[in-house]
This record gives C-alpha cells, structure tokens and sequence, in this order.
C-alpha cells in the first residue's frame, strides 16, 4: 500500500474556481502564466481509462469548458491541453494559455526557459478569478 500523501487529494490553499462531485478547478499560482488552470478529478484515480466512458466524457467536458472560458477572458495564442501524471500520480489536466512572449514561448512550459521575464503579465489574478468564475458555470452547463 501506498502512504504517500497525494498533494491533489490533500490539497490546501486552492484558488477553486468551479466545482461538482466529480472534479474541480484551481487557478494555478504561476507567476509566469496568468490563468494557468488544472482540473483535478476528486477521487485518486491514475488513468483516464480508469474512469467509466460517462465519467471520462464529463471530465473531459470540463476540461474543454475551461479552455473555453480562458480563450474568452484572455484570447491567447494557443491553448495547451496536458496530462501528465509523472510525478503526481492522480488525474488532472492543465489548461495553459499561450502567448507569443512568455517565458517558454513557443515551448512547453516544462522546458528551459527562452525569456528571463515573461512579457504577457497583463492580467491581475483577482480579475481573473472574478472573470472565470463568473464565466465558468456558463460553460459547464451539461446535457443531462
């Protein structure tokens, strides 16, 4: 058995910008990427294929609502979509807006940085935490 704690089951000091039974969304604290947003699935799941295919579609039904939501609020250049789980072994997606001009531009965000100072810092995280989650809800609504 596993004792390791889980940093997205145990999580503590989230920016929550919207959420149901099945999953939530954070707004990350990135200095370099305003609106960075994660969705976290609640229950410590590892793979998509984990899921059941309704609870796979819902999921990604968020993810793409986020996307959504960010590309109304911030019209980047790109929207990059990622689920990794390499260090953290429970389901999440990041949902990362893009800019010509950012620290990593036009790399992952995981790679070296190309900038020492990104250039797209033009958005208060408070505006954008009113901003998404006023617009949230709006994107999420679901097909029962």
């Amino acid at each position: 058995m596993n004792t390791t704690p889980c940093p997205l089951c145990d999580s503590q000091n989230e920016t929550v910008l919207w959420d149901d039974a099945q999953c939530r969304v954070i707004l990350v604290d990135d200095p370099d990427y305003a609106g960075f947003c994660r969705v976290i699935w609640r229950a410590h799941v590892k793979e998509m294929t984990d899921l059941k295919k309704s609870e796979r579609e819902h999921f990604m039904a968020v993810v793409f609502g986020v996307e959504k939501a960010l590309r109304e609020a911030m019209h980047p250049a790109k929207i990059n979509l990622a689920s990794l789980g390499n260090q953290v072994a429970h389901l999440h997606w990041h949902v990362i807006p893009r800019f010509q001009g950012d620290a990593h531009y036009p790399d992952p965000i995981w790679s070296t940085r190309r900038q020492a100072h990104a250039s797209t810092q033009r958005w208060s995280r408070e505006t954008l935490i009113k901003q998404l989650t006023q617009s949230l809800p709006e994107f999420l609504k679901f097909d029962e």
